[in-house]
């Protein structure tokens, strides 16, 4: 099990490294495009408090990127190195960020992910999200999902 942390400066550059192990497998799938956590501002994004990070054996293994919205929580980033898929860290912070939701006053979290992520559109509905819409945003082809947490 990891344990979740607020980022801090020093975690920037790995947490850029995190997103492009994570997400360069997608590059060809959206024809050439670098999915857009690909090319966040991580140090910005720190900064602002908005990054939580995974760590295991002193290693950054995961992270969320999580804005408070007025009547929700918005999941825009979540990624776990590619050694680490597949056992239950994306889980772990997706419970992570209910708990932040709650504690906030918040009884929904919304995220998106781009279609091309075939993965991500089973995996968050075996988590409780339901896909809401789907549009394009910035030139990405993005499914919407929500979380109803009065629900779970």
């Amino acid at each position: 099990m990891a344990i979740i942390r607020a980022a801090r400066p020093e975690d920037a550059a790995a947490l850029a490294e995190l997103a492009r192990a994570a997400y360069s497998v997608y590059v060809e799938r959206m024809a050439g495009t670098e999915p857009a956590p690909m090319r966040d501002d991580y140090p910005s994004l720190v900064d602002s408090g908005q990054v939580w990070v995974a760590e295991h054996d002193a290693a950054v293994v995961g992270m969320l990127v999580l804005k408070l919205k007025p009547d929700h929580v918005q999941l825009n980033n979540l990624a776990v190195s590619p050694a680490r898929q597949g056992t239950g860290l994306g889980k772990q912070l997706l419970d992570f960020t209910d708990a932040y939701a709650r504690e906030h006053g918040r009884a929904e979290v919304r995220l998106y992910t781009n279609e091309a992520m075939t993965e991500n559109l089973a995996y968050y509905p075996r988590h409780g999200f339901r896909e809401t819409h789907r549009g394009v945003e910035n030139g990405y082809h993005r499914v919407y999902f929500a979380k109803d947490l009065s629900r779970v």
